[in-house]
């Protein structure tokens, strides 16, 4: 079937096409004869129960610098005008991410919005993973000063990072005796009111920290993100460097536990973070890793999400 699909992403013109995740669903989407729209969340209205958005039809090609065509701006009504719509821009998760998901929310599941907005709201992608008791290293989150100095007293070597962060942005670790993290705690109390987390420090980071992309719950490849010599962040846009790998037992067992529930939530294109034999986070916002994926291994997550879409609409089971 032919679809309708309105992208909310940050702007189309900036983006790095060589790497970037939402152009590699796009232009599945495009090679399949759907109808791409992009717009940006501010663009966002509510008038009258009916959710809008100011958004301009494109055309897309391969080719840096000149990988897209954007019409006009028109107005499209998203609860009737379009059949998808996919909720594809950064953090950070912040009121105004967690307010589109409100607006959104309004339109689904009547036009599918992927991932549903009213589970990315609820499943901010540090606090998720603690649902799946057994898969993650010890982990505290918390803005207590006390509790934070007692965890890193009971475990060693650890790693500081902000709650809603995103990309590897203001991750730290802390060594056993390390006497900065007062100060650290009283910086990030100078920013925000939101707990910190402090996680148990894992040796296997520095083999990497493998992305595994599932689509409505199924696990459809893996890469590996290797950090810098003597780095702890693997992140891509912080140094990190993709590799090839393979799924391991413990990958597959991990899969296993979060699959079923990511499907129930409605949270069909998800990137999970795994170092050595751990889940450290579950990314349900906008995930990244699918151009390397296919550069590796010929796996299109992109087609995959598209025919899961298909099954969804074509089974209403939205």
């Amino acid at each position: 079937m032919t679809l309708r699909v309105a992208v909310q992403m940050d702007p189309i013109e900036k983006i790095n096409i060589a790497g970037d995740t939402t152009f590699l669903l796009m232009m599945a989407a495009q090679n399949r004869g759907h109808e791409l729209w992009v717009y940006e969340p501010q663009h966002l209205s509510l008038e009258d129960g009916q959710v809008k958005a100011r958004a301009r039809k494109v055309t897309l090609r391969p080719i840096k610098g000149d990988h897209v065509t954007a019409g006009d701006y028109e107005t499209l009504d998203l609860g009737t005008d379009v059949d998808v719509v996919l909720m594809r821009q950064d953090p950070p998760f912040d009121i105004a991410y967690i307010t589109a998901t409100y607006l959104l929310e309004m339109i689904h599941p009547k036009t599918l919005v992927v991932n549903d907005p009213k589970s990315v709201r609820d499943c901010p992608e540090k606090l998720f993973a603690q649902h799946f008791q057994g898969l993650q290293p010890p982990t505290l989150i918390s803005a207590d000063p006390v509790a934070l100095r007692e965890f890193q007293a009971k475990h060693g070597d650890t790693i500081l990072k902000p709650l809603h962060g995103a990309a590897g942005g203001g991750i730290i670790k802390l060594k056993a005796d390390d006497r900065n993290l007062d100060a650290l705690i009283e910086l990030h109390a100078a920013i925000g009111r939101e707990p910190l987390v402090l996680q148990k420090f894992i040796p296997a980071v520095s083999a990497g920290d493998k992305r595994i992309i599932l689509v409505d719950g199924e696990v459809v490849g893996a890469i590996n993100r290797v950090p810098e010599k003597d780095a702890v962040r693997s992140n891509l846009r912080v140094g990190g460097t993709a590799v090839q790998t393979t799924l391991t037992p413990r990958d597959l067992e991990i899969c296993a536990r979060v699959g079923p529930e990511l499907k129930a939530r409605g949270l069909m294109f998800v990137g999970l973070d795994v170092i050595g034999d751990y889940l450290t986070e579950i990314n349900v916002t906008s995930p990244t890793g699918a151009v390397q994926l296919k550069a590796f291994d010929g796996i299109d997550a992109g087609d995959a999400l598209w025919d899961a879409v298909d099954r969804r609409l074509s089974t209403g089971q939205v």
